[in-house]
């Protein structure tokens, strides 16, 4: 049976070898809505829209529910974009947690109670946040057995989620494929097969301190960007010859400031925003400045292939996206859409400065902040029209295609 997406080239599939395509997102909370608008892009460049182009889905986080509801609609392609939109862009903040105000004044007062009185036992907090909302919306949205159903038709391979087992310390990538993958396991991460439910997806977007913990098997779990130094692994080890990776943050840091400048005291809310950022994004930077070093040790010594015992080195082409713009800025515009109670909770533990800013970035699923990421993610990806056609084309592209400023960066 001929894989959907496999030939979606403009040149017969005899012209040029074929490359196994793999989709990384990487975590991202509400910053997720530009990761839609990029595959809203894609969609629109295939030459054949309803096939799926990617034969391997990665994720973590958000980006893991955003890899899994994709891959569960793999039939269709196009389609499951349109989707996708229309949820992102529809998103308020009660959808993904409860924002009632009376709700919101009991987690504050809770968690008031627990600090004062030095914990209340069973009855201590285990949130922020009730996630709740987010349940429900997946099972309304990931009907049981799609992604099962998706991967026996052969509209995709594999799909990957990683969650942080809290009892053992470790990372752990649960993947589901039909291909003959064994489990992998190196220094506190693992590999290992399981059928992607919607609580493998809660589990890998709890956000420390701001969601709850997920029970799977004997162990709770968490984000899975804790502890994940690693995130293009789980595509490489399934198989993937080329990456396209969807990052949601501008790389360009900000310059030091000087030091007769009196600098801004970190809040709460500055340090969770820098946690956060933190988590989501700087494993997946390493991990590209790595996969960079490999691709370079293997053009210097003139071989397509390094083999042993434990690894089996090759050169992967990767493809990377990024916003062009701070996306703490597009957030200060949007904060007013936030339920009352939640800005007067984030208020509260000093969100709302600059460095705040980057919290309430990740926590703002209200539809005018995510239709203006996904728009944002659209025209970035088609700004790379050129780039984007030859990744999809299996056409020759660089080992690594980024922005020249994080390119230079990665490859010194």
């Amino acid at each position: 049976m001929t894989r959907p997406g496999a030939d979606i080239g403009l040149a017969p599939a005899a012209a040029r070898p074929i490359k196994r395509k793999a989709l990384v997102l990487p975590g991202a909370g509400a910053r997720g809505a530009y990761q839609v608008g990029v595959l809203k892009a894609i969609a629109k460049l295939s030459p054949r829209p309803a096939e799926n182009p990617f034969q391997i889905m990665t994720g973590t986080s958000a980006g893991a529910i955003n890899a899994a509801v994709l891959a569960s609609r793999a039939g269709h392609f196009a389609n499951a974009i349109a989707e996708m939109e229309q949820v992102w862009g529809g998103f308020d903040s009660s959808q993904v947690f409860r924002t009632d105000n009376w709700t919101m004044l009991k987690s504050s007062l809770h968690w008031f109670a627990a600090i004062v009185l030095g914990g209340l036992g069973i009855r201590n907090p285990k949130s922020l946040l009730d996630n709740s909302p987010l349940r429900e919306l997946l099972v309304q949205r990931l009907p049981r057995g799609a992604i099962t159903r998706a991967i026996d038709r052969g509209y995709v391979d594999a799909v990957a989620v990683t969650a942080s087992a809290y009892t053992s310390a470790r990372s752990v990538t649960f993947y589901q494929t039909r291909l003959p993958i064994e489990p992998w396991e190196r220094v506190r991460r693992v590999g290992m097969p399981a059928r992607i439910s919607v609580d493998h997806l809660l589990a890998s977007a709890a956000v420390p301190f701001v969601f709850p913990p997920v029970r799977l098997g004997g162990e709770y779990y968490g984000d899975g960007s804790m502890r994940h130094p690693a995130p293009l692994s789980a595509a490489i080890h399934l198989g993937a010859d080329r990456l396209l990776v969807i990052g949601v943050r501008d790389e360009r840091p900000e310059p030091a400031p000087a030091a007769t400048v009196e600098p801004e005291f970190p809040t709460f809310g500055h340090l969770a925003g820098y946690m956060l950022d933190t988590l989501f994004l700087d494993g997946l930077y390493a991990d590209l400045e790595r996969l960079t070093g490999v691709n370079v040790l293997l053009s210097e010594l003139g071989t397509e292939r390094l083999r042993s015992s434990a690894h089996d080195w090759r050169p992967i082409d990767s493809l990377v996206i990024l916003p062009k713009v701070d996306l703490r800025e597009v957030a200060a515009e949007y904060v007013h859409e936030l339920p009352r109670g939640v800005r007067a909770l984030l208020e509260g533990v000093g969100a709302f400065s600059r460095g705040g800013m980057q919290l309430v970035s990740y926590l703002l699923f209200e539809s005018p902040f995510t239709r203006e990421l996904i728009a944002m993610g659209y025209r970035d990806a088609m700004a790379m029209r050129d780039e984007l056609v030859a990744f999809l084309n299996d056409e020759p592209i660089p080992q690594l295609d980024a922005p020249s400023y994080l390119k230079k960066r990665l490859e010194q």
